[in-house]
């Protein structure tokens, strides 16, 4: 058997960020925060089932610090999801394979998941009136 070593792959380590890298990292990520969204959201619609008392202890639950975060976290994980979803899905119609779009469509997805995201909350901190 030879002793030489043998070449190995590149990995995280060796490959600079770039913001295709974490656009497509955070699509996976934002995936994994919807499925428990969903979870929770099934939950709330289960203690809109058992009454009164069940929904008194969700919406406290919501209503608190930690699920106010969770479900601002929740609403910025669905506008990204969507956003970086239409921009695969324009690029499935082979627009935009430069680099050059590759990297603005990128950005675009980010910074659109943000706005969304301000826009949802605005909206909804001020009771639904714009």
């Amino acid at each position: 058997m030879s002793s030489r070593e043998r070449p190995l792959s590149p990995h995280l380590q060796v490959y600079r960020w770039q913001i295709q890298m974490v656009t497509s990292i955070l699509h996976r990520a934002t995936g994994m925060v919807l499925a428990a969204g969903a979870l929770v959201i099934a939950a709330g619609l289960l203690s809109l089932m058992l009454g009164p008392d069940a929904w008194a202890c969700f919406t406290g639950v919501a209503g608190a610090w930690y699920g106010k975060v969770f479900l601002f976290g929740w609403s910025w994980a669905f506008s990204y999801h969507i956003c970086n979803g239409i921009r695969h899905l324009v690029q499935d119609f082979a627009i935009g394979h430069s680099i050059p779009a590759f990297v603005r469509s990128s950005w675009l997805a980010v910074v659109g998941s943000l706005v969304i995201t301000a826009a949802i909350w605005t909206l909804a901190l001020n009771g639904g009136a714009a």
